[in-house]
């Protein structure tokens, strides 16, 4: 049989599910909230987390407490007060990070300042300005039932800031708009007349014959029959305890204690049972959990009595059933959300169990404690109710008016109103949205999502970090990294900012339609293609060269601010990447927001790490690298031995020119730039020897440096035409030598010959079987075709030792120009 049809639950779901904006949802006692948040944990792909401000609540919910969830302290949270930085782990961060629906049970009994405390921890990890980082809330309760707990000295220091302790009082969330659902249908009772009633304590405007026929349940004196199974609501604690103490100990029969086994993490204050269970037979008793079995023989709030207690059964017989329930322990788990390392799914991970039997003595409970639970009977002791909604919690737990008894009249004065919590009813009414604002919202949803993509400017804040990081500190730096970042600028100007920048020029004409987005099929056909062209770009332009560049650097913390900001820029370009990956075949908003977080999730720099025989470097500009890297080592030892940097030895620059210069006395030494007369005191004669030897073992003489070519020229040296050193590589392999003959020639490495090499196959000029076997440029091919793997190092990986980091760039290379790109 199909579940009846609920407007307002599906307009709820619906905003939940395809739309960002946040909810309140409310509604009467019975009327299903607690059924739809169980539904919406398995309907929805966004990422959520469940919170509540009880642990009783939260692990009802299935959730955590928003304490535990978010670190924060117990007392008043006073706006722009100085707090204690709490520590979360990076799994916590990243879940955070990528969090998009946060869902709040019982959101009635959560203070202003609280969810205010939510919106700075959302605010300060997920780096963004909008109120809670931007996550969508779920927010779920009844402001006629409990209030939140606020004592008259928290009070004192919140009220200054706060014109109510609830939580619409809250800065944040006045600062966002929401939509509220009232779910009217009510499930629990079918008496009409019963539901007018409880509907004139909820709403304070009880009739006076309204009230005449409530308290005609007052029944004095009454005594009711065992069989009958009333429990009796209490306002107060003690009072409950004292009446269920009292029955039990006049019970003849013996008295069994049941201890509950606690494994794991599960705080005290949210045992959902007794940890020591003390039972009799003919004790009347209440389940406190549902049934899972498929028989579903109990409920929570169901009533019965034992009949027997065996060595580990407990039987209970209710009063509308002729059969008994054996009784088992059961478990209730603890959760604590973690992200999943293999699918990054946000996991409710079970790190704590209680097991113990589902059951309390049930002749009293507090009205606090029967909230969400369902009687047939019950005797009322609410004449003495101190809280707001007190007394509506009470009644609304019976199924009929006939099942309740009142041990003392209902004033009208104990049916406690509030004016703040009319005024926000008021305005609850004026926030329901219509099926338009549901279309409207879930369009602009799209939209706001495809604006997001199209945006790079957080992308040009590290970037502009890196760069002026670069040029404040040349001297210390390859000189092919100050070239290559601004290059890597110039992309990211002319080919990124530029073209998004004219794409979201064209996105509004797209959004004026007013259609959207997923159902717009020309924007469709612009966002595949836009999808190929930025995949294409980001990776090959952008990804692949910032992995390429040379990184290393003297200064060492200039070097760690320098990788902070290129690996932030790197993650913007990979999460990017991804997300127009997923465009190409359609745009898809929850498809996307999946992408999103798994990019999120799932990156890793390879900033810094790829092999230099990868890297884009100056060696090619240097006369004698294996000389310059001698020199390197010098002079870190020499800086080890002194405990300071490399560069404050000798700087980068530096070392450059004295390769280029290659001095052979004091005099000349002293005359190379950043050198001076207190480098060259201090061990002017040690680096000429290093010097000098390398250059006997090498057969090198300072004629033969370029450098001193020039000088031996009138004019002011000029620079060499630029790829003249290629061209020399090229045309000695044209003549017949072979790469490691060439490298020995000149003095290079051989990676570098090999570097010289390569760009003569992307010109065509050379084929990739000039300089690779036939056989082996075959297989090398076959693999990146079926594999077509993202990385040099993810081919090397496939490929193993037999293949060069140079022989795969060269195939790359090959099959971009066959394929015209």
């Amino acid at each position: 049989m199909a579940a009846p049809v609920n407007p307002k639950l599906d307009l709820a779901r619906n905003f939940v599910l395809y739309t960002n904006r946040n909810i309140f949802l409310t509604g009467k006692a019975g009327t299903g909230k607690t059924t739809f948040l169980h539904a919406i944990k398995t309907q929805t792909a966004k990422r959520l987390v469940v919170v509540a401000p009880t642990g009783v609540a939260a692990i009802n919910a299935g959730g955590v407490t928003i304490h535990s969830f978010f670190q924060l302290p117990f007392g008043p949270l006073i706006p722009g007060a100085q707090r204690e930085a709490r520590k979360f782990g990076r799994d916590k961060i990243n879940l955070l990070r990528t969090l998009d629906l946060l869902v709040i049970d019982e959101v009635s009994m959560v203070r202003a300042d609280v969810l205010d405390g939510i919106d700075e921890v959302l605010r300060r990890f997920r780096h963004r300005p909008e109120p809670f980082g931007g996550v969508q809330l779920l927010m779920i309760g009844d402001m006629q039932q409990l209030p939140p707990v606020i004592r008259d000295e928290e009070w004192a220091l919140l009220s200054p800031h706060y014109s109510s302790g609830y939580f619409f009082g809250s800065k944040a969330l006045q600062n966002t708009p929401y939509v509220s659902i009232e779910l009217t249908h009510i499930y629990r009772q079918s008496d009409n007349r019963f539901i007018e009633i409880l509907n004139g304590v909820r709403e304070k405007n009880i009739t006076a014959p309204q009230l005449e026929e409530l308290n005609r349940r007052h029944l004095p004196n009454f005594k009711p029959a065992e069989e009958d199974a009333y429990i009796t609501l209490s306002t107060h604690n003690a009072s409950a305890q004292q009446i269920n103490s009292r029955r039990l100990q006049e019970l003849a029969t013996p008295l069994v204690r049941f201890e509950a086994s606690i494994d794991g993490d599960f705080p005290a204050h949210a045992y959902p049972a007794d940890a020591e269970l003390e039972l009799k037979v003919g004790a009347q008793v209440m389940f406190i959990k549902n049934d899972m079995s498929r028989e579903k023989r109990f409920y929570n709030g169901k009533l019965g009595r034992i009949t027997e207690i065996a060595e580990d059964v407990i039987f209970v017989k209710s009063a509308d059933s002729a059969d008994e329930i054996a009784v088992l322990p059961v478990d209730w788990s603890n959760h604590k959300y973690s992200l999943d390392p293999a699918t990054k799914e946000i996991n409710a991970e079970v790190v704590g169990t209680f097991r113990q039997y589902p059951l309390r003595l049930a002749w009293a409970i507090t009205i606090h404690k029967s909230q969400g639970l369902t009687f047939e009977r019950a005797i009322i002791d609410a004449g003495a109710a101190f809280a707001h909604g007190q007394v509506y919690v009470a009644l609304s737990r019976c199924k009929t008016l006939e099942g309740i008894v009142l041990t003392s009249p209902i004033p009208l004065n104990s049916i406690k109103s509030e004016s703040v919590l009319d005024d926000f009813h008021q305005e609850v009414q004026t926030k329901t949205p219509s099926e338009q604002e549901l279309e409207n919202s879930r369009r602009l949803f799209q939209e706001n999502l495809l604006t997001e993509l199209f945006s790079f400017r957080p992308t040009s804040y590290p970037y502009q970090r890196a760069q002026k990081l670069v040029q404040e500190h040349t001297s210390s730096v390859d000189a092919q990294l100050v070239t290559e970042l601004a290059r890597i600028g110039t992309v990211l100007r002319e080919k990124v900012l530029d073209v998004t920048g004219r794409f979201q020029n064209s996105l509004a004409q797209y959004f004026a339609a007013g259609i959207a987005p997923e159902e717009n099929a020309a924007l469709q056909e612009r966002l595949t293609k836009a999808g190929g062209y930025f995949k294409e770009l980001l990776w090959t332009d952008l990804l692949q060269s910032l992995h390429r560049l040379p990184t290393e650097c003297d200064n060492k913390q200039v070097r760690e601010a320098l990788l902070e900001s290129l690996r932030e820029l790197e993650k913007e370009l990979f999460v990017k990447l991804t997300c127009f990956e997923n465009c190409q075949d359609g745009f898809r908003a929850l498809a996307y927001l999946k992408a999103r977080n798994q990019a999120e999730l799932t990156f890793k720099s390879n900033i810094g790490k790829v092999p230099e025989a990868e890297q884009t470097s100056a060696s090619d500009e240097i006369a004698h690298p294996a000389l310059y890297k001698l020199i390197v080592k010098w002079r870190d030892a020499l800086a080890a031995e002194s405990d300071v940097s490399g560069y404050m030895v000798l700087p980068r620059k530096t070392m450059q020119e004295l390769v280029r210069q290659l001095p052979q006395t004091l005099e000349e030494l002293q005359a190379v730039k950043g050198f001076g007369k207190t480098k060259t005191r201090q061990f002017g004669d040690d680096l000429l020897q290093l010097i000098r030897d390398w250059c006997t073992a090498n057969g090198v003489t300072k004629e033969e440096s370029p450098a001193s070519a020039k000088r031996q020229k009138a004019e002011k040296p000029e620079k060499p035409a630029k790829g003249s050193t290629f061209q020399v590589s090229f045309d000695a392999f044209k003549a017949g030598k072979s790469v490691a003959d060439i490298a020995a020639e000149r003095a290079l490495t051989v990676s570098t010959i090999e570097s010289h090499l390569g760009r003569y196959i992307k010109t065509g000029d050379l084929s990739v079987y000039d300089l690779i076997p036939r056989q082996k440029a075959d297989h090398i091919r076959a693999y990146l075709d079926e594999h077509k793997p993202a990385s040099l190092s993810e081919a090397k990986s496939g490929l193993g030792e037999d293949v060069s980091f140079s022989e795969i760039r060269w195939m790359f290379d090959t099959l971009r120009l066959e394929e015209g790109t």
